[in-house]
């Protein structure tokens, strides 16, 4: 049989660098341990090891810029008067910048509270629904109870965010976001 028969491979030559490149293929390992330019695994060790760390101070160093920037808790601002706001109504406003919206609830009893209108899930604009006196995330029917700001349904776990007030005559201020 010839070595040029067609279907049939050529028959291994002699190994090294004067075998014809077209059968280099055909050695299991054709390149010399000394002209190995590959990373060694020390290499790759050390180079996992700095890369790590690199990432951990990364993350650890943008959790206090994130802590160290915190937003203030915003400033007092004047929400309404007492009288504005009927029982069992709702007063929007801004707090505490001015993209940030929120809602002050008369609660019946004469008692107010307000909260951010963010939503703790997904952070959608939630609305006060007067006729259920709840306040719900139109996004993923979230539900949240008007006296507590607590998840009642949907996927929200956390509650929302209540902002704190104050009461000076008959005007009520947002004084900052409670803990």
């Amino acid at each position: 049989m010839s070595e040029n028969t067609p279907g049939m491979s050529p028959q291994p030559g002699p190994v090294g660098p004067d075998r014809p490149p077209f059968e280099r293929w055909r050695t299991s390992f054709p390149f010399h341990w000394d002209a190995d330019e590959l990373v060694s695994r020390r290499e790759l060790l050390y180079f996992t090891v700095y890369a790590s760390a690199t990432m951990f101070s990364a993350t650890f160093l943008l959790a206090v810029l994130g802590w160290l920037r915190k937003p203030a808790h915003g400033e007092v601002l004047a929400i309404a008067r007492i009288g504005d706001v009927p029982e069992g109504g709702a007063h929007y406003f801004d707090y505490p910048g001015p993209d940030q919206q929120a809602v002050l609830l008369h609660l019946p009893g004469g008692r107010f509270v307000a909260y951010s209108l963010r939503c703790t899930h997904l952070s959608c604009a939630v609305y006060f629904k007067d006729e259920s006196q709840e306040l719900i995330c139109p996004c993923h029917h979230g539900v949240f109870q008007v006296e507590t700001g607590d998840p009642v349904a949907g996927p929200p776990r956390r509650r929302l965010e209540q902002i704190a007030l104050r009461q000076e005559g008959d005007v009520l201020y947002a004084v900052a976001i409670a803990p």
